[in-house]
């Protein structure tokens, strides 16, 4: 193969694919390159996303919601059932038909636009080619040309020397989504997003989890107020998190991972059946790049670009989890749209000031924009409203009544600095707040806003008008 293209993508993750897709559709010869296979040995597209993140936890997470309802919920609802119980096979196999279902869509959605989908393992060359490895025969190598190459490597678990990945006992994100039966004590280290969710649906589906997170602070990434809450939520429905404490060693015996670790109260051992390390992500640019092909990397792997994803070498983009930014699926798609279309000679830009976070746990925590912390960091004077979901009709109907949402706004202007939801739904919540970042709206053009009833978004209307002291179905503080 010596193929010449005008754009050629390294990497079908969110970013990856979403790039390659808009660029062939921008008329641009597209192809995108990438060697990611499942344990079945199988090629598939979608990354760490559709295989092994965002989609697959998802779904079992919906799973277990729905057996934790089962189990907890409906008879208060005047369901009766028997007692529930658990085929964690059945529920692999669903994750699993969502997963091909998706990675599949993929490769329809490139044939479609005619992006050309080649497998192997791919890397940027010196003179500006990319330098194609057989993922079946690594001595085959062949050759692309291309006008424009966007790198989308994405990222992998980070691996802690004391804990070392054993794929059995041992094991990263990717790994927990495997599971064949609900270990019936479950080790976490790492408090983070992942940490949660995971720990989330094992314990959701009889697990003993206790979470080992290194900060003093719990969520210390997000508004306090929430992160507290959602602690004390957490806490309720008997996740162990330990603070502040630091794993020094991770030993296989015969009854199972002994996880020996330190807080401030001196060194503990805990005994688990099964250890998931979920400390966060590193970008995945080992050989990735030639030496002396010019783009640039900081000291913990991530390419360098600027504000539009520009390495500083001609024609060369880099995009999604290898680059600056928080390591989002959403975060990374937009930067590829955004790059497929500068490279088509378009105006498009992104604003990083409005990227959502979400936490999938229930409740699910969402926000966009400032923490409460951050604007009292920056000296920036605002306003708060808060309203909480026990007062709203729609959340109590629910029997979710947790949580609440919180906005920010500047005290002289009036516009929505950040938005902080914990609660029913937040997931889906938070694209208001988002949309109306986005158009630089104040609180009152939420005030103002129609929002039907019952719905759990009255909650997003009430918190705009307390901000103002002006909520109508709470106390104004």
């Amino acid at each position: 193969m010596n193929e010449s293209y005008d754009v050629v993508v390294i990497g079908a993750g969110p970013a990856g694919y979403v790039c390659a897709i808009r660029a062939a559709q921008n008329g641009l010869k597209t192809a995108c390159v990438d060697n990611w296979k499942n344990p079945d040995g199988k090629h598939a597209l979608g990354g760490t996303c559709l295989n092994a993140g965002c989609i697959p936890s998802k779904a079992l997470l919906e799973s277990s919601e729905m057996f934790h309802k089962a189990k907890h919920e409906f008879a208060s609802h005047g369901i009766k059932l028997g007692t529930p119980q658990v085929d964690v096979q059945v529920m692999q196999a669903r994750k699993s038909r969502i997963v091909s279902s998706l990675t599949g869509g993929i490769a329809a959605l490139f044939k479609s636009n005619n992006v050309t989908g080649i497998q192997g393992t791919a890397r940027l060359l010196k003179n500006g080619s990319v330098e194609v490895s057989d993922s079946g025969d690594p001595k085959k190598k062949d050759i692309i040309q291309a006008r424009h190459i966007v790198l989308a490597s994405g990222s992998e678990p980070v691996e802690l020397k004391v804990a070392p990945f054993d794929g059995k006992d041992i094991v990263d994100s990717w790994g927990a989504l495997e599971f064949t039966s609900v270990p019936k004590r479950l080790g976490i280290i790492g408090g983070g997003v992942i940490g949660l969710e995971l720990g989330s649906v094992w314990h959701r589906l009889g697990s003993e989890v206790a979470i080992i997170e290194a900060m003093e602070n719990f969520l210390f990434m997000a508004d306090q107020q929430i992160a507290q809450a959602a602690a004390r939520e957490f806490k309720k429905q008997g996740l162990n998190v330990r603070l502040g404490s630091k794993v020094t060693a991770a030993i296989k015996g015969k009854d199972g991972v002994r996880v020996q670790y330190e807080d401030k109260d001196g060194r503990h051992d805990l005994t688990v059946d099964k250890l998931i390390v979920c400390v966060g992500r590193k970008p995945a640019t080992a050989n990735l790049l030639e030496d002396g092909c010019g783009v640039k990397t900081d000291s913990r792997g991530f390419i360098q670009v600027d504000d539009e994803c520009r390495t500083g070498v001609r024609n060369i983009w880099a995009i999604g989890d290898c680059v600056r930014g928080p390591m989002l699926a959403h975060k990374g798609s937009e930067e590829g749209v955004m790059v497929a279309d500068l490279m088509a000679g378009k105006v498009a830009e992104m604003n990083y000031d409005v990227i959502p976070s979400i936490i999938y746990t229930w409740p699910e925590i969402a926000w966009v924009g400032k923490t409460e912390e951050e604007l009292k960091k920056q000296a920036i004077r605002y306003k708060a409203g808060s309203f909480p979901f026990a007062a709203n009709g729609r959340a109590k109907a629910m029997e979710a009544p947790a949580g609440m949402v919180k906005i920010l706004a500047r005290a002289d202007t009036d516009e929505i600095l950040g938005v902080h939801i914990l609660g029913p739904m937040a997931s889906e919540l938070i694209a208001e707040a988002v949309v109306a970042m986005e158009f630089r709206a104040s609180a009152e053009d939420i005030q103002r806003t129609i929002h039907a009833h019952p719905t759990l978004s009255e909650a997003m209307h009430e918190a705009s008008l307390a901000a103002d002291k002006r909520a109508i179905h709470a106390i104004n503080r």
